[in-house]
C-alpha cells in the first residue's frame, strides 16, 4: 500500500507541474459547480426534449436522490480514511504549486464521484436519442481534473471517485428502470 500512496504522490508532482500562473483562474473556474450551470441547463433542455416535463422532473427526483447517496458514501470514506489533501501533505506540499488548499480530507474525490454519477445516469438516459451523448463525460473529466491541477486531490483520488461514481451512477439506473417499468412513467 505504501508504494502505491508513494506513486500516487509521483503523479500528483508530476501532473501538478504542468500548471503555470496563467493557467490557475481558468482551473479556478472550472472548479465550481455553479459555473457550470449552463451546460446543466443544455443537458436538461435536452432530456426534457425527449422525456417531456413530467418525466424529467421524475429524472431530476432520481438525480437528487443520487448526488444525496454518492455524497453521502464518498464523506463516510472521507472520515473513515482521513487522507490529507496534498496541499496539506508535508511530504509534497513544498514541492508542489498549491493553487487552492482545504483543511477536509482527500480520499476520494467528492467532485469526481458525483460527476462521474450523474453523468453516468443522464447518459444511459440519454443514449436512447442522442449519437453523441457521450459528451456529457467531458464535465467529469475536466472537472475533476480541475481539483489535481489545484492541488486539491491525488489521482488515486479522483480514480476511486471514478469508480464510485460508476458504481453509484449504474446502481441509480437499474432503480429508474425499474421504477420506469413498475410506474410506467
Amino acid at each position: 500500500m505504501d508504494t502505491l500512496i508513494q506513486l500516487d504522490k509521483q503523479l500528483l508532482v508530476f501532473l501538478n507541474s504542468f500548471g503555470s500562473e496563467g493557467f490557475d483562474p481558468f482551473w479556478l473556474f472550472i472548479t465550481k459547480q455553479l459555473n457550470w450551470i449552463p451546460f446543466f441547463l443544455v443537458v436538461m433542455y435536452f432530456l426534457y426534449q425527449r422525456l417531456g416535463l413530467k418525466k424529467l422532473g421524475i429524472t431530476i427526483l432520481f438525480l437528487a436522490f443520487l448526488i444525496l447517496c454518492t455524497d453521502q458514501l464518498t464523506n463516510l470514506v472521507k472520515y473513515s480514511v482521513q487522507r490529507l489533501r496534498p496541499c496539506n501533505d508535508l511530504d509534497i506540499n513544498g514541492i508542489i504549486r498549491v493553487v487552492k488548499c482545504s483543511g477536509t480530507y482527500s480520499f476520494f474525490s467528492g467532485h469526481a464521484s458525483n460527476s462521474t454519477a450523474t453523468m453516468l445516469f443522464l447518459f444511459l438516459i440519454l443514449r436512447r436519442f442522442y449519437k453523441y451523448a457521450f459528451l456529457v463525460f467531458i464535465f467529469p473529466l475536466v472537472f475533476a481534473y480541475s481539483r489535481i491541477y489545484l492541488s486539491l486531490h491525488f489521482p488515486g483520488d479522483i480514480l476511486v471517485g471514478y469508480m464510485a461514481g460508476i458504481v453509484m451512477g449504474s446502481l441509480c439506473y437499474k432503480l429508474f428502470q425499474y421504477a420506469e417499468k413498475k410506474y410506467g412513467f
